[in-house]
Order: C-alpha cells, then sequence, then structure tokens
C-alpha cells in the first residue's frame, strides 16, 4: 500500500513529568516511520519537547498541519501524560482539517507510579474526547482505553486507523461511471444520483451507443487493442475463445479504458446484458475481471451503489474486491450460503480460473454471444462484505458490513462461486431484506470490517449496521 503521512499531536500538562511527553514523541515518530508512514510534528525546537500545552503551542501546531495540509491522511493525539485537553482541541480545530483523527493514551505501570513517573493518560484521554465532542470533532478510539504506542496492539490499531483514513480520503470527491442504462428487470439497483451528490459522490453516465460507436471505428492494428489483447492472454486462458471474440474485447476494453482516463473516474458500473450480447456478440466480464484486479474495480448491471461498496472494501484492504450475488442456501447449515455472479470476479479470488461462456445468458442470446466469463472457484479464506445503498425515502446513504470466510466445502456448479460462512447469517439475511437492500453484496478478500463501519458512521454519519 501506499506511504500515508499523518500530523501528530503530542499533549503534555505541566503537572506531570514533561520527560514522558519527550519519550511520547519519539516513540510515535518512530513507530510510524517503521510501519511506512510518515509524519509531521513539531520539532523539539518549536515547543517544549515538540509537544502542544498551551495556547501558543496549539497554534504553533496547527499552523504547521495546515501548511501540509494536502499530505496529511490523518492526525494521531499521543498522551504520554495527562495531555492539556484544551491544547489538543485547539490545535484540531485552528488547523483547519477534516480527516480522522486517532486517540491514544500510555498506559501507566504499577511499579511506576510515584510523582516523577506518574501518567494518568487514563484521566486525560477522557478529557480530550470531551473536549473534541464539544468541538464537534469525530475522533477514533484505540481497542483499549490505554495502550504502548510500542505494542503489536497499538500496531493493529494503526493499520484499522490508516484504513480508515484511506476510505475517507478516497471518497472525497470521487467519481464513477455509469455506462449503459440498468436492465429494466433489475429495479433493485435503483438509486440517487443527488443522494450520492450531496456525499461527495459523483456519477458520469455514458450512453453504451457512444462506446460502442468508438469501437467501430478502431482498428485490428491500433496499438493499444493489440496492447490489450495481448494482457487479455496473459491474464487468463483463453483457448475456448475465437480470435474474432478475442479482438472484439480487445477493442471494448480499449474503449472503456480511454473514456474512463477523459471522464477521470475511478471505476465502472456496465450494462452488462443483453445489448452487449445481442448487437456486438460478448459478454464484457473478462475487462471488468481485469479493471477490478487493477483496482479500478467494475460493476454489473449499472450498480452504482454496488460499486460505491466495491470501491470502500478497495479503500480499506488495498486489494481487488468483487461484486456478487447473495445466491443460494448451502445445504441446511443456517450460517453458510453460496455467493455467486456469472462471471466478472478479479483473479485473484480463485485458485484456478480460465476464460469461457455465460451459461445463464446463453440461453437466450446465443452461446456464440455469451463469451467472456472468468470463472472458478473462489478460494477458501477470510472474506469482509459490504454493501451500500441510498435510501430516497429518509434521504441518507445506507450500510452494512461485517465478516466471513469461505470455505472449501464440495459444491459443483458454475460461474463464480464460493462458499461463505457467516455468523448468524440468518438474522443478517433478515436485517438485509428489511431493510430493502439489494441482492447484490460487495466482497474482498481481506478483515477490514471495522475500519470500514468506523469510516463510514463515525466520520461520514452514513446509517451503519456492523454484522458481529
Amino acid at each position: 500500500m501506499a506511504k500515508m503521512t499523518f500530523g501528530v499531536i503530542v499533549g503534555n500538562r505541566g503537572f506531570f513529568p514533561a520527560i514522558l511527553a519527550k519519550e511520547g514523541r519519539k516513540d510515535i515518530l518512530d513507530v510510524l516511520k517503521q510501519n511506512g508512514h510518515g509524519a509531521v510534528a513539531l520539532s523539539m525546537n518549536d515547543t517544549q519537547y515538540g509537544a502542544v500545552e498551551t495556547l501558543e503551542d496549539a497554534k504553533k501546531c496547527a499552523e504547521l498541519l495546515a501548511s501540509r495540509a494536502k499530505e496529511i491522511s490523518g492526525l494521531i493525539v499521543t498522551l504520554p501524560n495527562f495531555g492539556d485537553e484544551r491544547a489538543v482541541a485547539e490545535t484540531i480545530k485552528r488547523s483547519g482539517l477534516r480527516v480522522p483523527v486517532l486517540i491514544q493514551a500510555e498506559p501507566d505501570v504499577s511499579g511506576r507510579m510515584t510523582c516523577d513517573q506518574r501518567r494518568d493518560s487514563f484521566c486525560g484521554k477522557i478529557s480530550v474526547c470531551n473536549n473534541l465532542r464539544q468541538a464537534g470533532i469525530p475522533f477514533t478510539l484505540t481497542s483499549s482505553h490505554t495502550v504502548p504506542i510500542v505494542s503489536d496492539e497499538f500496531k493493529v490499531d494503526l493499520d484499522r486507523f490508516a484504513a480508515v483514513c484511506r476510505i475517507i480520503g478516497g471518497l472525497k470527491n470521487v467519481r464513477f461511471g455509469a455506462i449503459g442504462t440498468r436492465p429494466a428487470a433489475f429495479n433493485t439497483v435503483r438509486y440517487s444520483e443527488k443522494i450520492l451528490e450531496s456525499a461527495g459522490i459523483a456519477v458520469e453516465p455514458v450512453d453504451l451507443y457512444e462506446i460502442l460507436s468508438r469501437v467501430e471505428r478502431l482498428s485490428d492494428n491500433d496499438r493499444a487493442v493489440k496492447n490489450k489483447l495481448n494482457a487479455i492472454r496473459k491474464y487468463t486462458s483463453t483457448e475456448s475463445i475465437s480470435a474474432e471474440g478475442l479482438m472484439k474485447m480487445a477493442k471494448f476494453g480499449t474503449v472503456v479504458d480511454g473514456w474512463m482516463r477523459e471522464a477521470q473516474v475511478v471505476g465502472t458500473a456496465l450494462q452488462c446484458w443483453t445489448a452487449l450480447e445481442n448487437y456486438f456478440g460478448i459478454v464484457p466480464c473478462a475487462m471488468m475481471s481485469m479493471m477490478s484486479e487493477s483496482l479500478l474495480p467494475s460493476a454489473c448491471e449499472v450498480d452504482i451503489t454496488g460499486l460505491l461498496a466495491m470501491y470502500i472494501l478497495q479503500l480499506a484492504s488495498g486489494t481487488p474486491s468483487a461484486l456478487l450475488d447473495w445466491n443460494n442456501n448451502f445445504e441446511d447449515d443456517p450460517n453458510k450460503c453460496v455467493l455467486f455472479h456469472c462471471s466478472n470476479l478479479p483473479k485473484s479470488f480463485f485458485a484456478n480460473e480460465k476464460m469461457d461462456f455465460q451459461q445463464i445468458i446463453a440461453g437466450s442470446v446465443g452461446k456464440e454471444n455469451a463469451y467472456g466469463t472468468i470463472v472458478g472457484r473462489i478460494q477458501e479464506g477470510p472474506a469482509t462484505f459490504c454493501r451500500t445503498m441510498t435510501d430516497d425515502t429518509d434521504g441518507v446513504v445506507r450500510a452494512y458490513v461485517g465478516q466471513g470466510r469461505f470455505t472449501d466445502d464440495p459444491l459443483e456448479t458454475f460461474g463464480g462461486y464460493g462458499v461463505i460462512e457467516i455468523p448468524d447469517l440468518q438474522s443478517l439475511m433478515s436485517y438485509v431484506c428489511q431493510m430493502g437492500f439489494e441482492h447484490h453484496v460487495a466482497v474482498s478478500r481481506s478483515e477490514v470490517a471495522d475500519a470500514i463501519a468506523e469510516a463510514l458512521s463515525n466520520y461520514l454519519a452514513w446509517d451503519v449496521y456492523r454484522h458481529a
């Protein structure tokens, strides 16, 4: 993942040993460096030990943070001792930064509780959080109330906070592309562009005819088309696909790539059936799989809010995500079900995969017009699932998120599929149905549900259900 830069605020309070602030500053800067992150912090010459205690300290720190605002993804407040609650709050307010804030408090040790060694960070953290709450500044807590900076536990907290920061930063002024119109039979993928726009998410539409008209103008000898054709052949096994079909895919992919650059979108949702099959003679699944694998997520059936969930998962984990159907029960196990799509899943989801024809749609458009899916079984391992929707009645964005595990239970079927085990699956399905969520769900082969729930609910104020 790309290196992140955090603004660091070291709290100090005159009633407590200031030397602890010096040690705490060194520790947090060392830990950030060890984990590949950069830091923006007061120097030891700016204030006493580079900490904030007074209003003047807060102003200096705020000015520094504001001057480096474009670099900073989040703020970390570390409390080596009680810390000055007002100075911390003033620093954040005056900096003007609107980024996630992590509050860490260093624990006391029972053998070091004398006046010259005692921290009282346990108490100071409560006061800092109280002041931030008064100021309307959202913040993130560590898993334990106090946690040593130099510890495995804080490393986990830091990784989760970095994921929160990636989500919040990645959703600022994000743009998605809607290629074509949704299938008429799928009312389930309706959404409100206006609600998304109010959340800072823009949708750029383009007619499928415009894409296909550009395809018609491309020569087989076009350099970009040749490069795309080679990329397809390297991506997966194409033994059963005709040369004509592969050329159509290469041209379609080339045009979509170019349009995405022009429109400056980071992901797409495509009209994947049945116009493409009837009038062009392929399914776009392979191209969509390749885009998702390269971290340009692509959703089927013009499911823009499904795409949004894919992108959130990608931001949190740094890995590809997929859009699947909540499709089948699995035997009589109440906590297992089958996730399935036709499919356009990224190849990293599979142990083995190949390009084939789309068996469902072939029945209506003909097998010869349905080549281009990426099929296989999803590998066993951890999974995070997420879904977002626009609730037009209440005018809000809603989401649910949770974790499960893909299993190796025997299953013979087609497309892209896997058996997933989710604790208390039945209550999750009840929630999905009662709240009117779509039948699509985005999935990542990762464990990032906590970071997603924190980012969407705490910092974006979306209505979020975290499934236990």
